[in-house]
């Protein structure tokens, strides 16, 4: 186990896999110790850390100003509590008010509470006329960020976000300071018994509160105070994953290809591969910057790396608000060699992704092989000091930059994509104060803390549902590529992008946001969540941050009020009062609860499964961790066999559970093998059932304890999905 540090050259563990660090309560404890005696020698009066006192400076004490720290520090005020929010960056707002107005959400309908009322925000904005100065909002209306029976919109420009967020916390009286934690040096959290006492920033202020919110991308104050994380992939070993660690076999989008193709063969033709070296075909003349000999072991296994970052640059193809490229200082065509020979292995595509935002802008992000990201560039910055962290930044400033110039005007080139990226340049009205560069880069993953709980893919999958949810994520699992690597064939490749979907809407469990027991007990981390790598690149996006932000404001108020740690927070209680305010936790997603069931219980996955049936949590309720269907296809190959041996001869009621929709079967036949033979039922599966808004009665039947009970669901005959979940055995004389 390595201790975190802020030096530039961080620990790696001997297998060369992901990094688990803990600073522990005894480092933090040392700490804390340490400035406490510093501020009262210097005569500076600091509370107790608990029991909680009536004079502490502030009731919950939020470091970073990003859309979730906005929302976790109005959640606070709305229940009568004093915030702060103390931002290390130079604006409010993090990442949505820094170019990302293309709104990632997965599902719209769990997004809800705070996080969805700033999108309503957004659209009140918006509804005004004179919003729209450079387009009307009926050009703009229909597409994906606005629609005309949406309660939100999911598109918007950067400054208007910001602009809500500032109103936002004026609304409430919350002050905002620009301040950065004093880091790696021990003094810049203050700790008692395992408690934060206060946060000591850079200038020589010292913020003391009874709850913390680490609402940062990197989680420098998680560290600070002692709490574990980790940094990279783990092996998918580590929690029996398929999608994390090193993932040469599964990356198959944004890579080096052939005539545009989204899936390209493996090997690459010979005419579609681009050549590694610095002179082509000449290994000794060494390999072009960025590009790692191989993949740094074999497929699942865990690394150091980080998924890329980059700017989510805001263009304009207006002529009167368009800042053409320029060619930055120290421009080197070198640093473009392999996008030049992906265009001339055959790429004829555009690499930038410009989602369209109000006023003819953009919200430009990643695309292809060779874009926006640096890929590679990344892994250092998590653990970096701020200096470094500045010149990583200015790097991939400097590519980015570089890039939209060559990409509009270098020969090489081809002559359509230099027309076409021409036409834009920098939006003049955004970022003014910045060069019309977005004012923070996309730190899509930082550190990720471990605690009691870890999010997994299996989270994802729906393969277990967490049953203390405090918000719901619905992205792809979704990671951008970590490096370039040589192949075994000698032509250059991307690793590290994956795109699946995740089974349907899934829970984030409320331990997953607080660190473990016998670390700190006042803090809360709705950011850099206890996720693996894949996970958290489901949960990673801006709306799952502001809702995570306010459930992680409600339960450190509910920990002040009822004088107990975040660990030891009532999660009844909270999920009311979270639900109360709007936020949604299961949406169909929550098991049925079976422990009030009377009789015998079967469930999909332990039934003897006959063709090929697809699991799917979609629709709920269901009984199982998820029901199965026949995808509507297959027609009387498909069927299932629930068996069952009932304690003593009798007659039994026979019910059966099903997720209703429209395009069900409405002719599902049921067998049920009993005593005196056995009965056919139809069942219609269109149709919500009556019983516990789960089950229906096939009726009741004898059956004898000498034999076997045989419930057949087929799909011959159907015209429909047909859909199993479960069945029930009642004794009718109970």
């Amino acid at each position: 186990m390595s201790i975190a540090s802020t030096n530039t050259n961080y620990p790696k563990s001997r297998d060369g896999g992901s990094v688990q660090f803990s600073t522990g309560p005894r480092r933090a404890a040392i700490r804390g110790l340490l400035a406490l005696a510093a501020l009262t020698f210097a005569g500076i009066w600091v509370p107790a850390a608990h029991p909680l006192r009536a004079d502490t400076d502030y009731d919950v004490v939020i470091y970073g100003g990003t859309s979730g720290g906005v929302t976790a520090a109005v959640q606070a005020a709305a229940m009568g509590r004093s915030a702060i929010v103390v931002n290390p960056y130079d604006h409010l707002g993090g990442m949505t008010s820094s170019g990302l107005g293309h709104t990632d959400w997965g599902r719209r309908e769990v997004i809800g509470g705070l996080s969805r009322e700033f999108y309503q925000r957004v659209r009140t904005y918006y509804e005004d006329g004179d919003r729209w100065v450079r387009e009307s909002r009926d050009d703009y209306l229909g597409g994906r960020h606005l629609r005309p029976d949406d309660d939100a919109q999911w598109g918007f420009e950067p400054n208007v976000a910001e602009e809500i967020f500032r109103d936002w916390l004026d609304e409430y009286g919350i002050p905002l300071v620009r301040d950065r934690l004093v880091r790696g040096t021990g003094e810049g959290v203050l700790m008692e018994e395992n408690r934060i006492v206060a946060i000591v920033t850079e200038t020589g202020e010292t913020y003391r509160g009874g709850m913390f919110i680490d609402a940062t991308y990197e989680g420098d104050l998680l560290d600070e105070a002692g709490v574990t994380f980790i940094v990279g992939r783990e092996s998918n070993d580590t929690y029996g994953e398929t999608l994390n660690g090193i993932q040469t076999g599964n990356t198959i989008n944004h890579v080096f290809t052939v005539d545009g193709r989204r899936h390209p063969p493996r090997p690459l033709p010979e005419e579609a591969r681009v050549d590694p070296y610095v002179v082509p075909g000449d290994p000794s003349s060494g390999l072009i910057a960025g590009v790692n000999p191989d993949a740094g072991g074999a497929d699942g296994e865990g690394d150091h790396r980080v998924q890329s970052y980059c700017y989510r640059l805001c263009l304009s193809d207006d002529p009167e608000n368009r800042v053409p490229f320029e060619q930055p200082d120290g421009y080197n065509e070198q640093d473009y060699e392999l996008l030049f020979r992906a265009f001339e292995a055959g790429e004829e595509r555009i690499p930038w992704l410009p989602a369209r935002m109000p006023n003819r802008k953009t919200d430009t992000n990643n695309r292809w092989a060779v874009s926006m990201n640096l890929v590679g560039g990344s892994d250092e910055y998590p653990l970096a000091g701020y200096e470094r962290r500045r010149e990583i930044e200015k790097k991939h400033e400097h590519w980015q930059r570089g890039l939209m110039w060559t990409l509009a005007n270098h020969e090489r080139v081809p002559e359509p994509i230099r027309r076409e990226v021409g036409q834009w340049g920098y939006a003049r009205d955004e970022f003014a104060d910045n060069d019309n560069w977005p004012y923070m880069i996309y730190i899509r993953v930082g550190r990720r803390m471990v605690s009691d709980y870890v999010m997994t893919e299996h989270d994802c999958r729906l393969e277990r549902v967490a049953e203390d949810s405090v918000g719901m994520g619905s992205y792809t699992m979704d990671s951008h590529n970590v490096q370039r690597y040589v192949t075994p064939e000698g032509y250059v490749q991307n690793e590290g992008n994956i795109e699946v979907p995740p089974a349907g809407p899934y829970s984030i469990s409320y331990r997953s946001i607080v660190p473990r027991r016998g670390e700190a007990e006042n803090l809360l981390v709705p950011w850099a969540v206890s996720a693996s790598h894949i996970a958290f690149g489901s949960i990673r996006m801006e709306p799952v941050f502001m809702v995570l932000g306010q459930s992680a404001a409600t339960a450190a108020v509910m920990a002040i009020e009822d004088d107990v740690s975040v660990q030891d927070v009532d999660y009844a209680t909270l999920r009311n009062r979270l639900e109360a305010d709007g936020q949604i936790l299961y949406n169909g997603n929550e098991p049925f609860d079976t422990d009030s069931l009377s009789g015998d219980l079967i469930v999909a996955r332990d039934a003897r499964l006959l063709g090929e049936w697809t699991i799917s949590r979609t629709i709920g309720p269901y009984v199982g961790r998820g029901y199965y269907h026949d995808g509507n296809t297959a027609k009387g190959k498909n069927a299932a066999e629930f068996a069952f041996s009932v304690p003593r001869s009798g007659r039994y009621e026979v019910q059966l559970s099903y997720t209703p929709h429209r395009n069900r079967a409405d002719n599902v036949p049921v067998t049920i093998r009993h005593a005196d033979g056995e009965s056919v039922h139809s069942v219609d599966q269109t149709q919500s059932p009556d019983i516990k808004e789960v089950f229906v009665s096939l009726g009741d039947f004898p059956f004898s304890e000498e034999e076997t009970v045989r419930v057949i669901i087929e799909n011959r005959g159907t015209s429909g999905y047909v859909v199993i979940d479960a069945v029930r055995m009642i004794p009718v004389d109970e």
